[in-house]
């Protein structure tokens, strides 16, 4: 019971920190949407949680690295590819930044609450019938 307890909230977990990552490396392109040159990244978020939790094939996803200060494996960045040509050879195309940034928020935003549903529901069970 509790193997599977730690288990779900270990790959619960795993996403929130991809997810921040993610939400990281939006706002970075985003931030650097003016600035000459500039080639936006991003990263498949789905091979990197197939990668983080032990599910992908290995490197599908994920290099070798530390993200944060855990000892989780930083996914791997790829460039994202120009809808249109600039003059200043940047490739941040806005809409699809704040698009990406809006849908992320808000998959984060429903894992945070989903985790806080899976602890209080574990906590309800832990209580005894006395308790109500």
């Amino acid at each position: 019971m509790v193997p599977r307890l730690t288990q779900s909230f270990d790959f619960h977990s795993q996403a929130l920190v991809l997810r921040a990552e993610r939400q990281r490396l939006i706002a970075s392109n985003i931030a650097n949407a003016d600035t000459p040159g500039y080639q936006a990244r991003d990263f498949d978020f789905a091979s990197a949680l197939r990668s983080a939790s032990g599910q992908g094939g290995a490197g599908s996803g994920i290099a070798q690295g530390v993200m944060g200060q855990g000892s989780a494996p930083a996914p791997v960045l790829r460039y994202a590819v120009p809808s249109q040509t600039n003059l200043d050879s940047n490739s941040v195309d806005m809409d699809r930044e704040r698009a990406a940034f809006a849908e992320n928020s808000v998959k984060y935003e429903s894992t945070l609450r989903f985790i806080n549903s899976s602890v209080r529901t574990a906590l309800d069970a832990m209580k005894s019938h006395n308790q109500a």
